[in-house]
Formats: C-alpha cells, sequence, structure tokens
C-alpha cells in the first residue's frame, strides 16, 4: 500500500517490472493513455527520459534505473514507517516478504507462515520460492526483506541474521537396496541411477564438487527443478535423490521413502542462511517473523558427529578414499 502521493511511483514499478505500458495499465487497472501521461509529467519534471521503446514493448533509460532504484528504496522505508505504526496497533497488520530455497518451503517456511497467522491474522505474506542467487537480487531489489537460502553466492550487501549447517540425506524408496543402511557413502549411491535438482540447487553443487576428484560417477537418469516431482520419482523406482537434512522432514513421515544420512566423511556440510539486506532496517513484523524463525532454526543444525568428524579430518590425507568404499547391488 503506498501514500496517495506515492502512487506514481507504483504506475513506474510496475511498467519497468513488465517492460510494456499497455500490459502494466492493464493490471493497475487505468487507461494506457492515462499511464502514459503520468510517466511523461515525471520525465518532464526530471528533464530526463526514464523509458525508451524497443520492439517489443519499453526499457528503463540509465537515469531510469536511477530512479527506479530509488523508488524502490523509499517504497521499502515507507514500509517500515507503516510497520512501526503497525507497532503502535498491536501489530494487527503488514506484510511479510520472504524468498526461500524450496528446500525449506514445502514444510519449514510453511510452518512457520501458518504459526504466525495464529497470532497475527491480519498479517499478509508474500513467498517466493526460488533458487539462491534470484533470491539474493530480489533483496537487494527491495523486493524482499527476508531471505533463506542454502549456500547463497557470497555477497557483501546480504546480512545474515543466523547460519546453520546442513547436511545431505539421501533419499530412495522405503524398499531400496540401500535403505538397509543408516549411513552411506556418495560412492555407494553413485552405484545407482540418480534423480537430482538442476544446478541452481546447492545440494546439488556439493555432490558434483565432491565428485570431481573421484572416479565414482553420478549416471544422471532424471533432471528437475522440483523436488516434489524428483520424490514421486524415486518412491516408484530404484532411482535415488538427494536432499538437505531440514527439507527432507515430510519425506521422513511418509512411509514410501527411507531417508539416509550422508557421511560426514563426503563432507557434504553447507551453511542455510537466514539473511535481510544488509544496511537496511527490518520493518517490524518480518523482524519478528525472522525471530520466530531464528528460535526454531536453532534447533535444526545439521552437524557432523564426533565420530565423523575425526573420520572428516583424516580425509585431508586421503583424498580419494571416497573410491575405496565397496558397493553394494
Amino acid at each position: 500500500m503506498a501514500l496517495r502521493n506515492q502512487r506514481i511511483w507504483q504506475y513506474i514499478d510496475e511498467v519497468a517490472r513488465v517492460g510494456s505500458v499497455r500490459q502494466a495499465a492493464e493490471r493497475l487497472n487505468v487507461t494506457p493513455s492515462a499511464l502514459l501521461r503520468r510517466i511523461q509529467d515525471v520525465e518532464h519534471d526530471l528533464n530526463a527520459v526514464i523509458f525508451e521503446r524497443h520492439t517489443s514493448g519499453v526499457r528503463l533509460t540509465a537515469a531510469g534505473e536511477v530512479l527506479m532504484g530509488w523508488i524502490r528504496m523509499q517504497t521499502s522505508e515507507l514500509r517500515r514507517v507503516y510497520s512501526q505504526i503497525e507497532e503502535l496497533e498491536g501489530m494487527q497488520r503488514g506484510e511479510v516478504r520472504i524468498a526461500c530455497s524450496q528446500a525449506v518451503a514445502r514444510s519449514f517456511v510453511r510452518r512457520h507462515v501458518s504459526e504466525f497467522r495464529e497470532k497475527h491474522p491480519n498479517v499478509k505474506f508474500k513467498v517466493a520460492v526460488t533458487d539462491h542467487s534470484t533470491a539474493v537480487r530480489a533483496l537487494m531489489e527491495y523486493e524482499m526483506d527476508l531471505v533463506l537460502i542454502f549456500r547463497p553466492l557470497r555477497s557483501s550487501e546480504l546480512l545474515p541474521i543466523m547460519s546453520i549447517g546442513q547436511g545431505l540425506v539421501a533419499v530412495m524408496a522405503a524398499d531400496h537396496p540401500l535403505a538397509k543402511h543408516e549411513v552411506l557413502r556418495l560412492r555407494q549411491c553413485a552405484n545407482y541411477d540418480v534423480a537430482m535438482p538442476d544446478m541452481a540447487f546447492g545440494g546439488r553443487e556439493i555432490v558434483e564438487t565432491r565428485l570431481l576428484s573421484s572416479s565414482a560417477k553420478f549416471n544422471v537418469a532424471v533432471e528437475a527443478n522440483s523436488f516434489d516431482f524428483l520424490a514421486e520419482i524415486v518412491a516408484t523406482s530404484d532411482l535415488l535423490t538427494f536432499q538437505i537434512d531440514i527439507g527432507a522432514d515430510t519425506w521422513r513421515n511418509d512411509p514410501r521413502f527411507a531417508v539416509r544420512r550422508i557421511s560426514d566423511m563426503d563432507r557434504t556440510y553447507g551453511p542455510l542462511v537466514l539473511g535481510q539486506l544488509k544496511g537496511r532496517p527490518l520493518p517490524l513484523v518480518a523482524a519478528k517473523f525472522a525471530e520466530q524463525m531464528s528460535r526454531d532454526l536453532n534447533d535444526c543444525r545439521s552437524l557432523p558427529t564426533l565420530e565423523g568428524s575425526a573420520e572428516w579430518d583424516a580425509e585431508a590425507s586421503e583424498p580419494d578414499e571416497l573410491d575405496e568404499v565397496p558397493v553394494e547391488r
């Protein structure tokens, strides 16, 4: 929600997002001619063109990019003001915008949204399920308040609120031959075809990195950008897939699946980061939601066992150990 005299910023933002005055006018429920006049008024005041035409629509000029950054920063600051006002009213309204990895969206984030709305039923949520690089970019463009992502790319703009270790687990059908083992090595898993998320997912990156120095290679029979799709595939076949520990909770409670930890010796660990944009104060309602998730995340750490830690240290001097584990059919 914007103040009445800020509506033109919403108009410009929408045109920039869709790249078309006509499509933006339809979304905003105004006529294209009226929207174009408002844009021209702003261009007149700035003495600069903010949109340029091309074959398929319009795009921001360099001046428009500068203005768009200012608009989104001002809109974000305005939301924080609303949040402070809502605090005086007992936090009855507001909006939380969070971008998260698919692994945490289906169970962890969904549960926390439900719990938060039980206490604050008028708070709205905007949840974007996406990859880690897109999530950080949305944060930097003031489109999101929070991110909860696995293995984010290094960015000076990302301020971690909490970071916890997460290990990979293998997910397979309950009657899979490897289900009889409580802990698996990647070398054992490589003896079977796998169903993998695409390279945009942090778990896939870890597995690929670990196998670079090994003679063991995965035959990726199925690749998809949906963990739900991958799970349904492995439930009725001898394929394996992989997930971070916190993302496998739903499958642990489903009798169709067996979820098995990957050995600490394979070092398939990475950080799950709850973060915000550096230098930007969070709106109160988003800060409260972050506090709620942080308390729960603290109990979800997935760390190497003491025994596994010793094996992990020993492996540093045995880089080919991954290849020395016997495999079974």
